[in-house]
């Protein structure tokens, strides 16, 4: 990659950032102007290994060829018509993703909170149409220490206080109940309830991977109940762990799906709620929309990403790329690293806390030329593009030895 020029420097812009922009992130000192692969590089011309990928919505890297020639050919023919008209990229988009997933109907919209906002409202249409539940009376059962989003509506059923104090008052419907328990699910659900909404791997709490059997439990027993089961794969789905969909470790098929982040190659925002044909099928026209939902470029470049997930070649490469990682991390335990949670292409790393915080580590690693990110405590996260090599992984790992043993 060439160096961009240099006109204002990464100190310059971030001060210049302060008094104009909303201090609702913290990011790491670093300010990326270009990008290619694995591999960002900032004002200066330095170069990082990019851990993180953009939260998975990068699962294929930066700029990855084929999404960009999907988007460049789009861009030259027709970018937007709101959804009051047809285009010609939606249904192939629609039918290749109920395809990929194996669901039957799509629901597009821009971004992983629209995705789980659009969730709730049909679980809740499809709870007074179809299971009979009075009106204004459905329940949505969620686990504690989940992500969803940051919305008003999500926040409500947080149990994160930073994303929630002074954020009320709250919305209704909502019963939280501890993760991985399939007992405090069982005796949450009762006849009002619309949906259990569930992240298969929690996230933001640290790469939480539950016990097995129990995405199992949670299917047998919404089928039992009589209500949905919705898989929040915004961040675990699309390639992420090794398979196309997290639930698939347990051969589980959701009611409902909700996808994002990697749908839109890291080039537009694109997420999509895809379910069973009875669930979607409830919403009629006026009852929800999006502008921007299912626009042609965003229908394009989400259909590239369908198409480079159809090969299997990124599931595969997460999957044994995952086992250099697990390895890798296990390595550590005991030499800074108190334990670590891992499936595919990404992990949840507990530092040990007398060695700093995550931030902390985080940018010691950022001096090392590797990128991560934080989460709770003295936790970071670690997950990079599907398209990462296993010497790039060693060297992550040999970099994250280093800022420990120092």
């Amino acid at each position: 990659m060439t160096a961009p020029a240099r006109t204002r420097s990464s100190a310059d812009l971030i001060r210049a950032e302060e008094p104009v922009l909303a201090h609702n992130y913290h990011p790491l000192p670093v300010v990326v102007a270009r990008a290619e692969g694995t591999w960002v590089e900032d004002v200066e011309g330095r170069r990082y290994l990019d851990m993180l990928a953009g939260y998975s919505a990068l699962n294929f890297g930066h700029r990855h060829p084929a999404l960009i020639e999907a988007a460049h050919a789009q861009l030259d023919r027709l970018t937007l018509t709101s959804r009051a008209f047809h285009n010609d990229k939606l249904a192939e988009f629609a039918e290749r993703l109920a395809a990929l997933t194996g669901l039957d109907m799509v629901l597009p919209m821009n971004t992983g909170a629209e995705a789980v906002e659009s969730g709730i409202k049909v679980a809740r249409k499809w709870a007074y149409d179809v299971k009979g539940v009075p009106a204004d009376r459905a329940t949505i059962v969620v686990a504690a220490e989940n992500f969803h989003g940051r919305t008003t509506t999500i926040v409500s059923f947080s149990t994160d206080e930073t994303a929630r104090t002074g954020f009320g008052p709250f919305t209704p419907g909502f019963r939280i109940v501890p993760y991985n328990d399939l007992a405090a699910l069982e005796a949450a659900v009762d006849e009002t309830t619309a949906a259990v909404l569930i992240e298969p791997i929690q996230g933001e709490a640290g790469v939480i991977i539950p016990d097995a059997g129990y995405l199992a439990g949670v299917r047998e027993l919404t089928r039992r109940k009589g209500c949905l089961f919705i898989a929040d794969e915004i961040q675990s789905g699309l390639g992420r762990t090794g398979r196309t969909l997290a639930v698939e470790h347990e051969s589980v098929l959701p009611d409902v799906l909700l996808l994002g982040k990697a749908l839109g190659g890291g080039i537009v925002p694109v997420s999509a709620v895809v379910a069973r044909r009875e669930v979607l099928g409830v919403l009629r026209p006026g009852e929800h929309g999006s502008t921007f939902g299912g626009n042609p470029l965003a229908a394009a470049v989400g259909t590239a990403v369908v198409e480079l997930l159809e090969t299997g070649e990124f599931q595969q490469r997460a999957a044994e790329l995952g086992t250099v990682l697990r390895d890798g991390l296990s390595a550590l335990v005991g030499k800074g690293v108190v334990g670590f949670r891992s499936r595919g292409l990404w992990a949840g790393v507990d530092v040990d806390p007398a060695l700093g915080s995550g931030r902390e580590v985080s940018e010691r690693l950022m001096r090392e030329g590797i990128l991560v990110k934080d989460t709770h405590g003295s936790t970071i996260r670690l997950a990079p593009p599907l398209t990462i090599t296993a010497e790039e992984l060693t060297q992550a790992l040999v970099a994250l030895e280093k800022v420990l043993r120092a």
